[in-house]
């Protein structure tokens, strides 16, 4: 079993086997995951098939100087936002010559939570060169740092899967 286990390195194997019948390349924009998107794909043989980069854009200054987040919208919405979390993903789109970009940004815990932003609340979105970009809303709950962060890195794989396309 992998540091990932087998369930999900299985899921990114077959995320990696998608795009590489596709011809597409991916990129990772990560935030409260810190890189473990990125960390779970290349855990995989053949992952340089397919993974272009990784961003981990942790700091708000590092979300508008890697990937172009406009630091406006970051004051207006909050880096935990649905616009936040799309900006990310378009960005590394804009910034390399990945295909697909899928991009997370929460509060993994067990402090920075607030009552309308909590514990267990993260952005996921995804982005694809000639498609529209799709977001999802993760209400994870005070489930603790290391649940919250896989459970984003599950999500996110999904996502990156589906807009993989059939």
């Amino acid at each position: 079993m992998g540091v990932f286990g087998d369930e999900l390195t299985a899921r990114a194997g077959e995320l990696i086997a998608r795009c590489r019948a596709k011809h597409l390349m991916l990129a990772t924009v990560e935030s409260c995951t810190g890189g473990l998107i990125a960390g779970l794909i290349t855990s995989v043989p053949g992952s340089s098939d397919v993974l272009d980069c990784g961003f981990v854009t942790y700091s708000n200054v590092a979300k508008t100087r890697m990937v172009g987040v406009p630091a406006d919208l970051v004051t207006r919405h909050g880096a935990v936002s649905e616009e936040v979390a799309r900006a990310m993903a378009e960005g590394a789109l804009s910034h390399c010559p990945a295909d697909i970009a899928v991009a997370v940004t929460g509060v993994a815990g067990p402090g920075g939570g607030t009552a309308l932003k909590p514990v267990g609340l993260v952005h996921c979105a995804a982005a694809r060169r000639g498609f529209a970009t799709v977001h999802r809303e993760l209400r994870l709950d005070d489930v603790g740092r290391d649940a919250v962060r896989i459970g984003t890195v599950r999500v996110a794989v999904e996502m990156a899967y589906e807009i993989a396309g059939p």
